[in-house]
C-alpha cells in the first residue's frame, strides 16, 4: 500500500512569512504523495476587525455569521490558499488549491443549533470526501492544498474547522493509502505547561487524554485537535503527530504522538 502524508498547518506559522516559507520548503521537499490542509484564522480575524466585524469564538471554534463567512471565503479560499500555492510552485511543488466545493471535494452539513448557534459552519464525515478526485489528482503528481471551506450541495459554502478537514481527508484516504496525519503549529507539541516550551508530552493515549482534559492540562483549541486525531486513528489512519513545522520530515525529536493505547 502506498503511503501519504496529510499535513495541516495553522497557528502563528501562517502569520509569519519567514516561518511559513520555511515550512513550505520543508513540505515541498517531502517525497511521495502529500496533501496540505491550512487554516488562517488570525488573518481572517484581523481583516474582519478592519472592516468592523468582531470575531466570536466558543471552545476554540469560530461562530460564522454571513459577514464573517464572506471574509473567511475571501481570506481562506483566496488570499491564504493562492499565496501558498504560488510559493509551492516556486519550490517546484506542483500544487493545486481547492475548497470543498471544487470538484465536489468535501460536502458537509450545516451544524444544527444546540447550545450554541455556530452559524454557517459545516460538520463533515469521511464519507463525504471525494476520494476518487483526490486519488486522480495524486496520480497526476499534483499536490492538493485544501482551504477550510466545504459546501452543502445546495449552493451554500460552510466554514469548517481545518483540523477536522485534515482528519476526515486522512480517514477517507486510509481506505487506499497508509496515512500519516500531522498537525503542525508554532509549538513543538502538546505541552504539559503552556509557559514551558520544553514540556512536550511525547505520547498521549486515549486514557491519557481523558486525564489531561480532566486536570485542565489540555484545554481550548487543543481539545478539538486531539478529538480529530483520535477519530482518525479509530478510522484506520496509521499515525498521528502534533508538533512544530519541523515535525513533518523527521523521525525523532520533540513532538507528540497520539495513540489509542500504549
Amino acid at each position: 500500500m502506498e503511503s501519504i502524508k496529510v499535513i495541516k498547518i495553522g497557528g502563528n506559522v501562517i502569520d509569519d512569512p519567514a516561518s511559513l516559507s520555511d515550512f513550505l520548503q520543508a513540505f515541498s521537499d517531502l517525497p511521495g504523495h502529500k496533501i496540505l490542509v491550512h487554516g488562517g484564522g488570525k488573518i481572517a480575524t484581523e481583516i474582519a476587525k478592519k472592516m468592523g466585524i468582531e470575531a466570536q469564538m466558543v471552545d476554540g471554534r469560530r461562530i460564522t455569521d454571513q459577514p464573517m463567512l464572506e471574509i473567511i471565503t475571501m481570506v481562506y479560499g483566496g488570499l491564504v490558499n493562492k499565496n501558498m500555492v504560488a510559493k509551492l510552485q516556486s519550490m517546484n511543488c506542483d500544487a493545486i488549491g481547492l475548497t470543498g466545493a471544487d470538484g465536489n471535494l468535501i460536502k458537509a452539513r450545516k451544524r444544527p443549533v444546540k447550545n450554541v448557534d455556530f452559524g454557517y459552519v459545516g460538520d463533515v464525515s469521511s464519507g463525504e470526501v471525494n476520494l476518487n478526485l483526490l486519488t486522480t489528482l495524486l496520480n497526476q503528481s499534483l499536490v492538493p492544498v485544501l482551504a477550510p471551506l466545504t459546501h452543502d450541495h445546495h449552493g451554500q459554502l460552510l466554514n469548517t474547522n481545518a483540523d477536522t478537514i485534515a482528519s476526515v481527508v486522512a480517514r477517507a484516504l486510509a481506505k487506499a493509502f497508509d496515512v500519516t496525519l500531522v498537525y503542525c503549529f508554532e509549538k513543538a507539541g502538546v505541552l504539559s505547561d503552556p509557559l514551558d516550551e520544553a514540556s512536550v508530552i511525547g505520547e498521549i493515549t486515549l486514557a491519557d487524554y481523558e486525564d489531561l482534559k480532566a486536570s485542565g492540562t489540555i484545554t481550548g483549541g487543543m481539545i478539538p485537535k486531539i478529538d480529530n486525531a483520535m477519530d482518525a486513528l479509530l478510522a484506520g489512519v496509521g499515525k498521528v503527530i502534533i508538533g512544530s513545522a519541523q515535525s513533518i520530515n523527521r523521525q525523532s525529536g520533540s513532538f507528540t504522538t497520539i495513540k489509542l493505547k500504549s
